[in-house]
């Protein structure tokens, strides 16, 4: 009916950026380097912390405790990146910390300094999702108050929703282990485009030049990824099984699919 008001969209993009493939590239090439003076809000006052995840790996984090808090959002990123260059998160961080929120932000396995403290490669959610339960419980001894807001995109988004799982989980286990958080502790998550199905999601990607292209920029990061940590770590990655994994899928199965059985 025309006759009916129409409310505005709460978001309208520039012409040029209303392509959804278009504003991915500019998010993910551009924007990046030209965030910090587009922000008021400061940096938090971080303080790093080495966690404890699952299976005893250990897991490096910042964390930020605003002088009044109304709750703590635990976050990371997607498929790539470090805590020094992921821009959203970063901005993400210093928006709820101006807002209230504590902010513990975290390396994810095979990450940043984490991939510098232990050679364990990721497992897409099976064991991240212990991992992020185990830092909120840390955190709150640290004096980071609930509720507890598991955030992330993109592929971390779906660590993040493995997070409600793993919380669900442990809380069934032994009481007494004080590396688990009450369920009443937790918020919820709130995630951003997270892989739901990898599967789905990859074969998609590659069924067009410009999403093969995408994945091949994907593909390199991952394998200087594992040539850092086999710098880091001499003799835990195969070189030759590092040279073979040129996709995606190939860094999965020559080096990750095995480590998990």
């Amino acid at each position: 009916d025309s006759t009916l008001p129409m409310s505005p969209p709460s978001y309208l993009p520039p012409w040029w950026l209303k392509d959804g493939l278009a504003m991915t590239l500019y998010t993910g090439l551009r924007a990046g380097r030209n965030w910090e003076p587009l922000i008021s809000d400061p940096e938090p006052p971080y303080q790093e912390k080495i966690f404890t995840g699952a299976n005893n790996v250990p897991i490096f984090g910042w964390v930020a405790v605003p002088p009044h808090t109304r709750g703590t959002i635990v976050a990371t990123y997607g498929i790539t990146g470090t805590l020094d260059n992921q821009w959203l998160l970063r901005t993400l961080a210093r928006k709820a910390f101006a807002q209230g929120y504590a902010i513990v932000l975290f390396d994810w396995r095979a990450h940043g300094k984490t991939a510098e403290l232990s050679p364990t490669l990721t497992s897409d959610g099976l064991y991240e999702g212990e991992d992020f339960v185990r830092i909120a419980a840390q955190s709150k001894k640290m004096g980071c108050p609930a509720p507890f807001w598991f955030v992330s995109y993109s592929l971390g988004g779906q660590l993040a929703l493995w997070a409600i799982k793993a919380a669900q989980d442990l809380a069934t286990q032994d009481a007494t282990n004080d590396s688990t958080l009450d369920l009443a502790d937790i918020g919820g998550a709130a995630v951003v485009c997270p892989s739901l199905d990898s599967t789905r999601s990859l074969n998609f990607l590659t069924q067009s030049l410009t999403g093969r292209r995408l994945e091949q920029t994907i593909a390199r990061t991952l394998k200087q990824l594992a040539w850092k940590i086999h710098a880091a770590h001499p003799g835990t990655l195969d070189p030759a099984a590092i040279q073979r994994a040129n996709s995606i899928w190939g860094f999965d199965h020559e080096l990750v699919i095995g480590r998990l059985g």
